[in-house]
């Protein structure tokens, strides 16, 4: 069988950046809150961050840190990790007005060999899924179809934000 290509080069920046040693995004999104629209910043809390996922496995794609820089659970105190179950609790209420998923994958990943993109910062990774979403293009391409884009997936879930009154922290 001939194997075909499908061009995702938004993807470029996520690859090249992999080794990268640079200053952590997170901790940049939340020293420049002036740049929450451009940096996909949902909420801030005054404890935590939500924001889109760049370089999503499905649409909706979200993530929840909190806002010092800590690698671990044992890192975090009592109120940052209730105030980051509670985020995960409004991110699904939020996700399921706007995109109307099946279920969700909710997880976090520590280290690289276990998947974390950003090892130093820990973060819960919110992935609404639909029923047959895992299709033949992922199945046979390794490629995921994301069906909306990130900026106007935003604005639609800073609107039911603001109707819902979330985050309800």
């Amino acid at each position: 069988m001939k194997r075909k290509n499908l061009w995702a080069p938004w993807r470029l920046e996520y690859i090249q950046g992999l080794g990268d040693k640079g200053p952590c995004f997170l901790c940049d999104y939340v020293n420049t809150p002036a740049k929450d629209a451009e940096n996909l910043v949902l909420w801030r809390t005054g404890l935590s961050l939500v924001v889109f996922n760049r370089f999503p496995y499905n649409n909706g794609h979200m993530l929840i840190s909190p806002m010092r820089h800590i690698a671990e659970l044992d890192e975090a105190t009592e109120e940052e990790l209730l105030e980051i179950v509670k985020l995960t609790r409004d991110c699904q209420k939020a996700l399921r007005a706007a995109v109307k998923p099946h279920g969700f994958n909710v997880g976090l990943n520590f280290g690289r060999c276990a998947g974390a993109g950003l090892p130093g910062h820990m973060h819960v990774h919110i992935v609404p899924r639909w029923s047959g979403d895992t299709n033949y293009m992922a199945v046979c391409a390794g490629v995921d179809v994301i069906s909306q884009s990130l900026t106007d997936l935003y604005g639609q879930l800073r609107r039911i934000s603001d109707k819902e009154h979330l985050p309800g922290v």
